[in-house]
């Protein structure tokens, strides 16, 4: 059996886009599950979209993803270099194998359409004349010895069919005269994506190539290519497209108008590698097990090309919300208080000071770790509320009953020296078991009070406690004074 070998190709372009980063995972996923191996190649040929520190984000993402290659421009297998444009020779020299073989040809057309290769993210192409296909060849040698700009155009045939066997598609033919005579080196010396990606799949013994479905329409150029050559290609994964949810409930591909769609911008949120991670591997595979959240390794462990469907998945904020609370929650707290630091800057300096507690509430509430500002929000922003909301059929309460509670806890709470939770809990305990009430006849006018919320992310006692004794009683004056 020969060792099963996939590659994550991306162009240096900008951002780790989520799309970007499922290849990457299938392609790891499949790699692994079989012992092989897990390539990186930086496809640079278009220079004109290269972004400069694209290239470091691409390494930053595998590394904070774990998904490790085990060779790359940085680690040598072999088969390098791994960096495209650092292969012009190479690409140069198999472009005049195929002229000599008769399955490309030098187009000196001034208008050579180059910008029909934009990188492997576009992969519309132009339709061309022919003009140069059958020039003879002593034009076509005057022309090389003028020094003319030339292209190299793949010879495809006019008639017939092409074939391929796609993993998820099945087997796909197309008519030889819908295809264009593509650009393969351009007037430069570099590739197109189309031809570099064939040349170095094969030189680098790539056994499965993963990519969206939009490349099939590409592909049976790239098995005549194959064919030209006498190689045997390898086996393609073709993936659904994410698609995003619009507003009028339409989908379409999912785009930043969408939300976040790159990789940092989803960390920056608060989402979890993790979770983010188990998420995308359910965008277009289904595991055979009656479960959804997996680990890396479990995934490398249960991964099989049978489970991608061909249906477009649909990103959706609300699950991807549902995986990463679960994972959030299954954080030791030292690991949570730790990793919420950033997010708490903004936050008031005396929640900052009582985070150790506060993030007790908040671990077992929030969806993503950019939650924490809008939750405990409530507190700075104490304004005049509704005094209606000190009524409560629940507990039986009108607004009289929840001033005449509140006056006597203010009493009561003017006396408190140890202003700890466990204290405060007893001391609202014994007023309410004095009274004969249920413990919610005490506690809601206190929330209530404190906070002007119907729904906080933790009781009276908590509240009070985080607000600071003088704080709290401020605001229970200032309540029992609107209740008159």
């Amino acid at each position: 059996m020969k060792e099963v070998r996939s590659r994550f190709a991306p162009s240096p372009t900008g951002y780790m886009h989520i799309g970007n980063l499922r290849t990457a995972l299938y392609e790891y996923l499949l790699a692994k599950h079989e012992g092989g191996k897990f390539i990186l190649r930086i496809e640079d040929t278009d220079q004109k979209r290269y972004v400069e520190g694209a290239t470091q984000i691409i390494y930053d993402t595998l590394k904070q993803t774990g998904l490790i290659h085990d060779e790359g421009p940085d680690k040598d297998g072999g088969y390098g270099p791994y960096v495209q444009s650092e292969r012009k020779d190479i690409y140069k020299k198999y472009a005049l194998k195929l002229i000599d073989s008769g399955h490309a040809y030098y187009c000196f057309c001034a208008n050579h359409k180059e910008e029909a290769d934009s990188g492997e993210e576009t992969v519309q192409t132009y339709g061309y004349n022919r003009k140069c296909r059958n020039l003879p060849k002593d034009v076509v040698e005057k022309n090389l010895s003028e020094g003319k700009s030339y292209v190299i155009r793949q010879k495809v045939p006019l008639d017939g069919t092409t074939t391929f066997h796609d993993e998820v598609y099945g087997d796909i033919t197309v008519e030889n005269n819908s295809l264009d005579d593509q650009i393969l080196l351009k007037s430069d010396g570099m590739p197109t994506y189309n031809f570099a990606n064939v040349v170095d799949d094969h030189l680098m013994e790539i056994t499965h190539v993963v990519r969206g479905k939009e490349y099939i329409s590409s592909t049976p150029k790239y098995q005549l290519l194959y064919e030209a050559f006498g190689w045997q290609p390898p086996k393609t994964v073709h993936l659904s497209t994410i698609m995003g949810q619009n507003p009028d409930g339409t989908v379409s591909k999912l785009a930043k108008r969408h939300g976040a769609v790159s990789f940092a911008q989803l960390v920056e949120n608060g989402y979890l590698v993790d979770a983010i991670l188990n998420y995308i591997a359910l965008l277009g595979w289904s595991p055979k097990q009656e479960r959804e959240v997996f680990s890396l390794q479990e995934l490398v462990e249960i991964f099989n090309i049978d489970g991608i469907v061909k249906t477009n998945a649909i990103f959706d904020y609300k699950k991807l919300d549902w995986f990463n609370q679960i994972y959030i929650q299954k954080m030791a707290h030292d690991e949570f208080v730790k990793y919420s630091q950033k997010y708490i800057v903004n936050l008031p300096d005396y929640l900052k000071q009582k985070w150790e507690f506060a993030s007790t509430l908040a671990q077992s509430r929030i969806n993503k770790f950019s939650d924490i500002q809008e939750m405990f929000a409530f507190l700075d922003q104490y304004d005049d509320f509704d005094l209606d909301l000190f009524e409560n059929k629940k507990n039986k309460l009108d607004k009289a009953q929840s001033r005449e509670i509140l006056v006597d806890l203010e009493e009561v709470l003017k006396n408190i020296k140890n202003w700890e939770v466990d204290n405060l809990n007893q001391v609202l305990q014994d007023y309410t078991n004095l009274k004969e009430y249920k413990i919610g006849k005490t506690m809601w006018p206190v929330r209530i009070a404190v906070t002007g919320q119907i729904i906080t992310p933790g009781g009276g006692a908590e509240m009070l406690y985080l607000l600071g004794k003088d704080e709290a009683l401020r605001r229970i004056n200032r309540q029992i004074e609107r209740l008159k």
